[in-house]
């Protein structure tokens, strides 16, 4: 990243630090990490039973659901239910998930253009390269004002003046032109319910309302998002909005448990009403059921890179797609391979552990990596320096 964006970035990070500290110190939130750690821990040791309870719940909510062992078999999937729905443009919601299976470059060389409705997601796009996010719930935090008119110019060949309002009207307009004819919408899920067969998703702009509204809405979920109860599933994002935004709760707060439907008409049931005529959860596994446990425990709120001395310096080339920092890099062993973890910055950690102090549900990422790197070395991937330096020991008794 350019040293200009990375000084933005902090800039953009201060703040949230400011906006949550008061919060996060509050009796009501350390009531609530304790109740979220918990069911965290619980929902990953039993998952595969919640992932039994859930798959009958969806079935009785009429939700078509399937499961995708891979990221190749979850965008056949996808690519199926286009092809179905003669789908042209779609409407996506913002999704570390989707990022995950790299859904925009599949679906690009197939045509199909992906709109993002998340403003700051849809900036990102508009920039075309070099246009990885660096937060997961505020993706453009590294582009100021100035940076951002020009991309919004020179993408949409218009002429607005450096000024937020101006911006986001602009963007919009043309986010919502290019939606008239989208049939489709796609997002992933804050949280699943598998009592309620139910997904929570949050946001702030109303753009997953926009989603949910087309004919057919696919959410592409990680089979760690799902909880005991819709009441762990609140639980979960409202910790997930303090430590991210800094605020108690967000302005939109969507609970889908099927299809749109009214029977008010002498209560016979007819579907599609305002909303979806059809929904379909696609349950990503890719690598999950194989990670430590505790990667699984994450909710998403970025508070990690926040605070991690290493992103702050970096930026996003500490990382792994989506999955940013340390996290990430943990992540990407499981859903690539060694030398992706290797590739991401599995050396550049300093096993700080500033990232669990600073997690809600207190991950131990820097023990993960400090594993991680113990497994690497015995395949081969690690800094040629430090080889080096270990076969001379080895040779002579001296690193020298």
């Amino acid at each position: 990243m350019k040293s200009s964006e990375l000084e933005t970035m902090r800039k953009s990070f201060n703040t949230v630090k400011k906006r949550s500290n008061t919060i996060k110190e509050s009796p009501s939130t350390k009531r609530l990490v304790t109740r979220v750690r918990e069911i965290k821990e619980y929902s990953i040791e039993n998952n595969q039973e919640l992932l039994n309870q859930a798959l009958e719940s969806f079935k009785r909510n009429d939700i078509d659901v399937k499961i995708a062992k891979t990221s190749s078999d979850a965008l056949d999937i996808i690519d199926e239910l286009l092809f179905e729905y003669d789908a042209t443009t779609i409407a996506k919601a913002k999704s570390n998930t989707l990022g995950e299976i790299n859904l925009k470059k599949h679906l690009a060389a197939k045509n199909i253009d992906v709109v993002e409705t998340d403003l700051g997601d849809r900036i990102l796009q508009l920039k075309k390269t070099d246009n990885r996010p660096v937060h997961p719930t505020g993706p453009a935090s590294h582009l100021n004002i100035s940076k951002i008119t020009d991309i919004v110019n020179e993408s949409l060949d218009v002429n607005v003046n450096p000024e937020a309002q101006e911006i986001m009207q602009t963007v919009r307009q043309d986010v919502l032109n290019r939606l008239k004819n989208a049939n489709v919408g796609i997002s992933g899920a804050n949280a699943i319910a598998a009592e309620e067969g139910s997904l929570v998703m949050v946001h702030n702009e109303g753009n997953i309302s926009i989603v949910s509204l087309k004919d057919l809405h696919i959410i592409v979920a990680g089979i760690d998002k799902i909880v005991p109860s819709l009441e762990d599933a609140i639980s979960l994002v409202k910790l997930e909005t303090i430590f991210a935004t800094g605020n108690y709760v967000t302005s939109y707060m969507n609970v889908i448990s099927g299809p749109s439907k009214t029977a008010d008409i002498e209560k016979k049931l007819l579907k599609n009403m305002y909303g979806a005529e059809k929904v379909v959860v696609i349950l990503l596994d890719n690598g999950r059921s194989d990670a430590t446990p505790e990667c699984l425990y994450c909710i998403g709120c970025g508070n990690c890179v926040v605070h991690c001395p290493v992103y702050n310096a970096v930026g996003n080339e500490f990382g792994f797609n989506n999955y940013l920092g340390g996290r990430g890099v943990a992540m990407s062993k499981f859903i690539e391979d060694d030398e992706t973890c290797y590739n991401s910055g599995l050396y550049m950690c300093t096993l700080c552990g500033l990232c669990t102090l600073n997690c809600p549900v207190a991950i131990p990422t820097n023990e993960i990596i400090e594993n991680m790197r113990k497994l690497s070395a015995d395949v081969g991937f690690y800094p040629k320096a430090h080889g080096i330096i270990k076969d001379n020991v080895s040779q002579n008794d001296s690193p020298y």
